[in-house]
């Protein structure tokens, strides 16, 4: 059987979760329970109940967020590692501008403190950009290291003796509370931070798809040679990625900070830049796809407690499956090879990550 492209973009990372979920209840076997009990605990937990449906969407929302970040790099031949620490970067920031400033009303201090909180996110983001075009520093390493001074940044500006620490939280690492006129509110129970995900990958999706900045992001990632050929500045465009990414990252932390927990608090954060890779893989590197593939991860995420304690296996069973999905999508061939199924040209396709150390 032979698919399009469009096709192979759905068929295969169904695929690839259906192999990686039954992976997953070959595990649950050995470890003594049933694999059917867990998976309906695990569906049970993230979707039983309107509350848990509530639940699953706030999973959910920062990984489209994060997921998206991943994204725009990737178009553009670019491999963000950092979304982790400009997401809670951004988050930290958000809840600054959402305790620190009394007195505006709801309508502009929502996305205020969303906008200050994408900006904080976009800076770092932007340096290894420019690290990048301008000095030949690879971004996954660059970003790497960014990581680990914005988490350190952030443990200064929240522990005890930082400006932003909580005077009442004693040794916890936290902001204060972020003003009520700051909050995303629910909308009949659902978090409306949800809605705001899905309308940003609509306007991502466009962009890329739509407009000359897309066309020009697209072309350097493929080729940045003949992007410079065709009059492109590929320089000007990898900072512009890497911004956009991180002003993607950072708009999930400040989403994260006032739609759920209505201040920053160290560990609440933790994993979700690194499940936003996970995101844009099975979502092939698609702005729409990032949807359905963080509502799973959001599923997963939320049911698991539940699957752990009724089935009596571990959580991190979750962790491995996610990790078997990703293998899988990096890997392509081995799911048409048991889906017997063919690419549009019989060509092995890998999804490209990065465009060369080199590049």
């Amino acid at each position: 059987m032979r698919l399009n492209q469009r096709a192979e973009n759905i068929v295969l990372p169904i695929g690839a979760i259906v192999l990686a979920l039954l992976i997953g209840a070959v595990m649950i076997r050995l470890n003594g329970s049933n694999p059917w009990t867990a998976y309906k605990a695990l569906i049970d937990g993230a979707l039983g109940s309107k509350e848990d449906v509530a639940r699953t969407l706030s999973r959910a929302t920062p990984l489209v967020f994060t997921g998206l970040a991943v994204i725009v790099g990737l178009k553009a031949g670019l491999f963000n590692i950092g979304a982790q620490g400009q997401l809670i970067f951004g988050a930290t920031f958000a809840a600054w501008a959402g305790y620190h400033f009394t007195g505006l009303p709801a309508a502009l201090h929502v996305p205020f403190a969303l906008l200050v909180g994408a900006f904080f996110g976009m800076l770092p983001a932007a340096l290894a950009g420019y690290l990048k075009a301008y000095r030949g520093a690879h971004e996954v390493i660059t970003t790497i290291m960014l990581n680990a001074i914005l988490i350190n940044i952030t443990e200064y500006l929240v522990g005890a003796d930082g400006p932003f620490h909580d005077p009442d939280a004693g040794a916890i690492s936290r902001t204060p509370l972020i003003q009520p006129s700051a909050e995303i509110p629910d909308v009949w129970g659902l978090p409306l931070g949800f809605v705001l995900a899905v309308a940003v990958a609509v306007i991502i999706w466009f962009l890329l798809a739509r407009t000359t900045i897309g066309f020009r992001i697209t072309t350097v990632g493929q080729n940045r040679q003949a992007a410079e050929y065709a009059g492109i500045s590929a320089k000007h465009i990898i900072v512009l990625a890497m911004a956009m990414s991180g002003f993607l990252a950072g708009l999930g932390g400040a989403v994260e900070t006032q739609g759920v927990f209505d201040r920053y608090e160290a560990g609440f954060n933790v994993g979700l830049g690194f499940d936003g890779i996970t995101v844009a893989l099975l979502a092939r590197v698609q702005p729409l796809l990032a949807i359905p593939a963080a509502l799973l991860l959001g599923i997963m995420r939320a049911g698991q407690t539940r699957m752990a304690f009724v089935a009596d296996v571990p959580q991190e069973i979750i962790d491995v499956i996610l990790a078997f999905m990703l293998l899988l999508v990096c890997a392509p061939i081995v799911v048409r090879w048991i889906l017997r199924v063919r690419g549009p040209k019989d060509a092995v396709e890998q999804i490209q990550i990065t465009s060369g150390w080199g590049g």
